[in-house]
């Protein structure tokens, strides 16, 4: 086992070691600074690595990121949010957001070191109501925690909410190491009176073994004891509710989370959250990191605080102002009115009929001069005006344009999956793709491996293929539908697929076929079969079949002479007949000793024939032309 970082230490020339926040069997989590951050402190956990071989090394490596692309798809404002993941000097790290505050085991030790010793029935109705919707948030995720407890829920300081930390991806990825060829895997994920049996003994889990732990968690909390302590093994069945004063209501919906079989609790988190508001209507409804008697936080409340849900609902408003009322007549209720010292024109109906005429009659005359002055001007003779001697502009009848709506933007997400091939190195993946989205599929190749991938013709997508250096294979690997070649080296490959530019959302069907190198054949057997090819023992007979051409022009003179020569004599028998049909100019001929520029003593081919035919040649025909 290597040893822990030291303090100081500056990872991926960025984070910067503060101390070690915590340590187990099969990682470590640190805290550090983040310096392209502002110095945010963030948290690193580290899966300690295993002694063995290479496969076994490489097997984690994929396992880790497969559960990194596992973190980085949750968002959600009670987990921790996932950052990055890297490998340093073969260790492999996860970055995460830092919560600060103190987990549920801590805040029940301070309880017990202070005398009281548990939590009261508020407070964990509180992290129940809090924590159901976490937990129905990644279940709809098709993600299971698998290791809740006491330990892995954080109080967050800020708003007093519980933080779910510590998805056991660590302890998964070294038990998988640890016992890869067991043929029916134990997995030692989650803890021991915490996780049900299914989990613990099967290796299975299901969203119900979450609600398993919870319950336990809340009991534990409720009562201040472990779970060895509540739990007795001979009747397979809870102890909790003597040891505590609870509502047997509320007492019920636990019982049913602890049920032995997983069929028997409850299907959904969302299904404990509706009993729990039934059981309490007002739980909940208070905002984040406020206390209300029906959803306090740890330490917000006192045993001699009442109950305030018991107490009469009183009207409050403003408070009564002083009294200016004579002494003598404190319970007077009538109201006095003062006497008015002057009387208005108002009141006079008279005055008012005056004023509606006098209105009437400024209204009416103000129209009629209004109309006069419009119906003057239009019997006014409209003057002459210059005749235009300039063309007029031509006015288009096409609308006024109007900027283009801008589309919102949306963040890049990105999927990472692992391509499974089968019995034929063959991989098939149907899905569907947004202009948003890029998906990576990854596989291990090795060094000359024969690799095809084809994206389906009425797919608007493109992909790039990315050797393990995270550089394209090579100029044809980017942006393409189709790929063969082989691969460089050996190593992590990923095949990047994104939506063709314009294009908002693209189905796709993705076929990959990975094929072994082909294993070139021997070539011994071709070497001692050259000295047998036919072009070899050709050779010495191709100046043969040129010599009639260096006695053609004497075939054309024979209409000339028709006497003189007798074609017997100067070509062999066998090449006779051949001479006709190729009627070359002598001027020109290029194996004509006349224009040869082959020197017939130094010729490579066969200057023993080239020296036995020059000699032999009819002078006379050739000094006559």
């Amino acid at each position: 086992m290597q040893p822990p970082i030291p303090v100081g230490t500056l990872l991926q020339n960025r984070y910067r070691i503060v101390k070690i926040l915590g340590q187990g069997g099969f990682g470590r989590t640190y805290l550090a600074q983040d310096q392209r951050r502002f110095d945010e402190f963030c948290a690193i956990k580290e899966l300690i690595p295993i002694a063995g071989d290479a496969e076994n090394w490489q097997k984690a490596q994929e396992l880790f990121a497969r559960e990194a692309a596992t973190l980085y798809q949750i968002h959600h404002p009670q987990i921790p949010q996932f950052r990055e993941q890297f490998e340093q000097e073969q260790r492999l790290f996860l970055v995460q957001d830092y919560v600060a505050g103190k987990n549920y085991r801590a805040l029940l030790e301070e309880l017990q070191a202070n005398g009281n010793g548990k939590f009261t029935h508020q407070e964990v109705l509180h992290l129940l109501i809090s924590l159901l919707p976490v937990l129905e948030y990644i279940h709809s995720q098709r993600i299971i925690h698998r290791d809740i407890s006491p330990e892995n829920i954080i109080l967050r300081d800020r708003d007093k909410l519980p933080v779910l930390i510590d998805f056991g991806v660590v302890k998964e990825i070294a038990t998988q190491i640890q016992s890869p060829h067991e043929i029916a895997q134990v997995t030692t994920v989650g803890k021991v009176g915490y996780s049900p049996s299914e989990q613990i003994q099967a290796g299975t889990a299901y969203p119900s073994s979450d609600l398993y732990a919870l319950a336990v968690t809340a009991i534990v909390l409720l009562t201040g004891k472990e779970p060895k302590e509540l739990f007795d093994e001979t009747q397979a069945s809870w102890n909790w509710e003597i040891r505590v004063t609870a509502d047997p209501q509320f007492a019920q919906i636990l019982n049913r989370m602890l049920s032995y079989r997983p069929s028997e609790r409850y299907g959904s988190a969302a299904e404990v959250a509706r009993s729990l508001k039934l059981l309490y209507p007002n739980a909940g409804s208070s905002t984040p990191g406020s206390s209300t008697p029906d959803s306090p936080t740890p330490g917000s409340v006192s045993p001699s605080t009442p109950d305030l849900s018991q107490m009469r609902t009183v009207a409050v408003g403003r408070s009564p102002q002083p009294s200016h009322s004579p002494a003598n007549a404190p319970d007077s209720t009538e109201t006095k009115i003062p006497q008015q010292v002057e009387n208005s024109i108002l009141d006079s109906p008279l005055a008012i009929v005056v004023i509606i005429f006098t209105v009437a009659l400024v209204a009416g005359f103000s129209s009629w001069a209004v109309v006069s002055f419009l119906r003057q001007n239009s019997n006014t003779e409209p003057r002459s005006l210059t005749p235009q001697n300039f063309p007029s502009p031509i006015v288009s009848n096409s609308p006024t344009p109007t900027q283009p709506d801008i589309p919102e933007y949306e963040e890049p997400v990105i999927y990472s999956k692992r391509l499974r091939f089968d019995t034929g190195d063959t991989a098939e993946v149907n899905q569907t793709i947004k202009a948003n989205e890029t998906i990576q599929y990854t596989f291990f190749g090795k060094e000359d491996q024969n690799l095809t991938a084809l994206i389906s013709e009425n797919a608007d997508v493109v992909m790039t293929l990315l050797a393990p250096n995270r550089e394209p294979i090579d100029d044809g690997s980017v942006k393409v539908v189709l790929y063969q070649g082989k691969l460089p080296f050996s190593g992590k490959y990923i095949i990047q697929l994104n939506t063709a530019e314009g294009v908002t959302q693209s189905s796709y069907q993705l076929k990959v076929k990975l094929e072994k190198p082909v294993e070139s054949e021997p070539e011994t057997p071709i070497i001692e079969n050259t000295p047998q090819t036919p072009s070899t023992q050709d050779t010495p007979e191709q100046p043969l079949t040129e010599e009639p051409l260096e006695e053609t022009p004497t075939i054309e003179n024979i209409p000339e002479q028709p006497g003189t020569q007798d074609p017997p004599e100067q070509f062999p028998s066998d090449q006779a007949p051949e001479s006709p049909s190729f009627p070359i100019n002598p001027e020109t001929d290029p194996i004509n000793p006349q224009t040869d520029p082959i020197n017939p003593q130094t010729d490579p081919i066969n200057p023993k024939t080239q020296t036995e035919q020059l000699p032999g040649d009819d002078p006379a025909p050739i000094e006559d032309r």
